[in-house]
């Protein structure tokens, strides 16, 4: 699975207009399922997510968790994430699960996640979302778990 963690100060997801998902500070998400994905993959990944040190200390390393630091996750679905620009000036998106996986996988890291923290909010699998966000550092972390 791949994914693009922003740590944030705040973050929202609107879905026509409404709001999906928001959180305050946290951990902004985007999440995006390949094929050789599975419940393994989603499980480790929210892992790593929940345990990746990526707020300050009181000296001010990157020594905390979301968890440590009691904030938020918004997670949000991202098929782009697994786009391939070496053949030319329009990306392809071949290296993302199909779309009722991609949804699968997606529900299954939103269920885990809850099952382990709260708040989690979430986007909007498969719809036009706009993501409004104020990036905490920026801090700004690729993820990759197979």
């Amino acid at each position: 699975m791949l994914a693009l963690l922003q740590r944030v100060s705040q973050a929202r997801v609107e879905v026509d207009g409404r709001v999906a998902g928001e959180i305050a500070a946290g951990l902004l998400v985007f999440v995006c399922a390949e094929p050789a994905d599975g419940e393994v993959q989603a499980a480790r990944l929210v892992d790593k997510i929940l345990k990746l040190r990526v707020f300050g200390d009181e000296a001010g390393k990157m020594n905390r968790s979301v968890v440590d630091v009691g904030g938020g996750l918004l997670i949000v679905s991202q098929f782009t994430l697994a786009a391939d620009t070496s053949g030319g000036n329009r990306p392809g998106f071949s290296g993302a699960a199909p779309p009722a996986q991609g949804r699968a996988l997606y529900e299954a890291v939103l269920r885990l996640a809850r099952e382990r923290h709260a708040p989690v909010a979430a986007g909007e699998f498969g719809a036009t979302m706009q993501v409004r966000l104020t990036n905490d550092g920026p801090v700004t972390i690729p993820l990759t778990v197979r």
